[in-house]
């Protein structure tokens, strides 16, 4: 778990900091809602590419493949993922919204692996399991219409695309670039969206309170947090990764709570703490004895010179991999949370 610290420290504070987007919502919530996520990501990807500039990272020539991959990420897990969201406020309660997207972590436990020709570790499905659960506890079931239902289930498929269509990306171009590139090109997405459901007229600039509100959501929720994100998705895995999704909801709790906006009932307390407990027993990693008695994760790992024991056959070679990693590749909620 040693070698998964880091990484899980960043995925923890990518999330808590997309929940903490709930704070600001009320300052926002007079201003067109795509055209408001357009100027986040714009403002996002200006300072990532400034980044990447900046640190004169060597260039990565795109691909039709990897272009092809980028655009859809930014259609699904950015515009789209918007677009169904705000939708879907219109048919149904934001906590049955809140339950639909919560599904996250086991949706990744589930589909993660099998796009790596994986089976799911059980340990991850089941920890995910809790901490759906615990997010569902936090947020409430609320209520809506077949719908509204479904418009969710379109903000869920988004929010899948966002991590899944980010990995094949990842070891050529890195998290900053996989965090810039599809915020700059879901700018355009969402504005033709915003002039198609809400006219020309909301394309205006925002007034001071809403401009300070913007840039926050644009250099801590988006452009941090997405660069948190893609790290600990590219190495801790989908699976693991995606255990840490729960603590949205606890991130919104907590900055309801500090700023005096609310307070936390018995339900908040609960989910909160299904959602810890999940997310830890999704990182333990189980014990397995080896031949030589030592404990950890092993998989087989074959020789090509393999060396007889006693008996005249090849000894089992081990080494040690995180629960949920693939062996060859390196450990790598108007009321909205807005992404």
């Amino acid at each position: 778990m040693r070698s998964s610290t880091f990484p899980a420290a960043g995925a923890a504070a990518a999330m808590l900091l997309v929940g903490t987007s709930t704070a600001v919502s009320a300052t926002i919530a007079d201003y067109p809602v795509l055209s408001g996520q357009a100027l986040r990501y714009a403002l996002a990807a200006a300072i990532l590419l400034a980044v990447v500039r900046h640190r004169r990272l060597p260039r990565a020539g795109l691909t039709l493949r990897d272009f092809l991959l980028l655009l859809a990420l930014a259609a699904t897990g950015l515009a789209g993922f918007n677009i169904f969201l705000v939708e879907a406020t219109r048919h149904a309660s934001p906590a049955m919204i809140g339950t639909v997207v919560g599904a996250i972590p086991i949706v990744l436990a589930l589909v993660g692996p099998l796009t790596e020709r994986r089976r799911p570790a059980a340990r991850t499905v089941g920890a995910a399991a809790v901490v759906t659960l615990g997010a569902a506890v936090a947020a409430g079931l609320g209520g809506g219409s077949l719908h509204g239902v479904l418009l969710s289930l379109g903000a869920l498929v988004g929010e899948v695309a966002f991590s899944l269509l980010a990995l094949p990306l990842l070891s050529k171009l890195g998290p900053l670039r996989v965090a810039a590139y599809p915020a700059a090109l879901a700018v355009p997405m969402l504005l033709a969206a915003s002039i198609v459901l809400d006219g020309t007229s909301s394309l205006r600039l925002p007034t001071p309170t809403e401009a300070a509100a913007f840039g926050y959501l644009g250099v801590l929720v988006t452009a941090t947090a997405f660069f948190l994100w893609y790290d600990a998705l590219r190495r801790l895995g989908a699976a693991r990764a995606g255990l840490f999704a729960g603590l949205v909801p606890v991130g919104a709790l907590v900055t309801t709570v500090a700023l005096g906006l609310g307070e936390a009932g018995l339900a908040d307390v609960a989910g909160a703490l299904l959602v810890t407990a999940g997310v830890l027993i999704g990182l333990r990693q189980p014990a397995v004895t080896d031949a030589a008695g030592r404990g950890g994760a092993a998989v087989l790992s074959g020789s090509s010179e393999p060396k007889t024991n006693g008996g005249g056959r090849p000894p089992v070679q081990r080494r040690r991999v995180p629960d949920g990693v693939a062996p060859d590749r390196e450990p790598t909620h108007r009321d909205q949370v807005t992404r």
